[in-house]
């Protein structure tokens, strides 16, 4: 019975361990109203290659099924 009280608390310190950086988000998330990392752009406002590679190879895609 002691190795499953052992074992249950190596558990509760490793399960401590993995979620302390969760807890330090949610401290830093409540803390700084609601940013965390500071002013941060709004998706869609910025220019982006990847973004626009991806809309020429949708509409190369959709040009060959006939899509459009």
């Amino acid at each position: 019975m002691g190795e499953v009280t052992e074992l249950f608390l190596v558990m509760l310190i490793v399960a401590a361990f993995a979620f302390a950086p969760l807890g330090y988000f949610i401290y830093k998330f409540t803390k700084a109203g609601d940013k965390p990392f500071g002013e941060i752009e709004p998706h869609g406002d910025s220019h982006s290659m990847v973004n626009d590679f991806a809309e020429k190879a949708i509409g190369y895609v959709q040009k060959l099924l006939g899509k459009k």
